[in-house]
């Protein structure tokens, strides 16, 4: 914006000096929170361990290497658990899911007053607790075993994939449902062709997207004793067997490698 200088010319800068000055008292309180909250955390840690890790560290891998290889006889059934948990709980989810984001959708909610919010409770409440957390609550109420990660991967996707699919319902284009509109069909004949085929191409994407995430959550769930290959990850920790600890981070690694590249394909051929 221009201003004028000691000499009275009119000169062109990016910012008044009321904005600089704001900007740099911006700049000064980050920095005063940082150091504030840098000094919590430093009287908070033992910095003994902190200076002792990388020899920790090093001590770990030279128990963890090599990888106890035959281990991997073990390991088949753990990581079909783990691709079952995941697998059926992005099925569950989504099932859940469509009609929860068609009652959240502005231009597809029966009530905007009444029904909306309750759904966006529903998609809010999932979403906000992770995997782990409800594999704990639902270990409590249903034991241990598959079916507490399954329902607990369910429960946490349902919000994901809600939330995602209303959007894209209220991003579809109007014209082709009023188009339909126009020709007397009924509410359900509207949705069926005019909204659900537009939206398939994200309902794929999300689907997908979704389920690859939750192969890297399943990996874990054992560790709370919800089934699948963290059981026999836990079970290595607990008794410090380094070397099948490292065979089992490698199989995760492995296994969530190929689904990566199973959606990156999936996506791409949607796309």
């Amino acid at each position: 914006m221009p201003v004028l200088d000691q000499n009275g010319t009119q000169v062109w800068r990016r910012r008044t000096g009321r904005e600089s000055l704001m900007r740099w008292f911006g700049w000064l309180l980050g920095v005063a929170v940082f150091v504030y909250c840098w000094q919590i955390i430093s009287d908070a840690t033992t910095w003994f361990f902190v200076w002792d890790a990388p020899r920790i560290a090093n001590d770990i891998w030279t128990r963890a290497t090599p990888p106890r290889w035959e281990y991997i006889t073990q390991l088949g059934r753990p990581i079909w658990d783990t691709l079952n948990i995941a697998t059926l709980g992005t099925l569950i989810s989504l099932c859940l899911a469509v009609p929860v984001a068609f009652l959240a959708a502005r231009n597809t909610t029966p009530s905007a007053l009444f029904i909306r919010p309750i759904a966006l409770l529903i998609i809010v409440s999932t979403r906000s607790i992770n995997s782990l957390i409800w594999a704990l609550l639902l270990i409590a109420i249903i034991g241990p075993g598959v079916f507490a990660g399954v329902v607990a991967i369910a429960i946490r996707s349902i919000g994901f994939c809600a939330k995602l699919l209303y959007e894209a319902i209220e991003e579809i284009d109007q014209t082709q449902v009023e188009a339909i509109t126009a020709t007397g069909a009924s509410r359900w004949q509207v949705m069926a062709y005019g909204i659900v085929p537009q939206i398939l191409p994200a309902f794929a994407g999300i689907a997908v997207f979704r389920w690859d995430i939750n192969i890297r959550e399943s990996t874990v769930l054992g560790l709370v004793g919800a089934g699948g290959i963290g059981l026999q990850l836990s079970a290595s920790l607990n008794v410090l067997a380094w070397p099948q600890v490292s065979l089992i981070l490698i199989v995760i690694l492995v296994a969530v490698v190929i689904s990566e590249w199973v959606s990156a394909k999936v996506r791409g051929a949607i796309i």
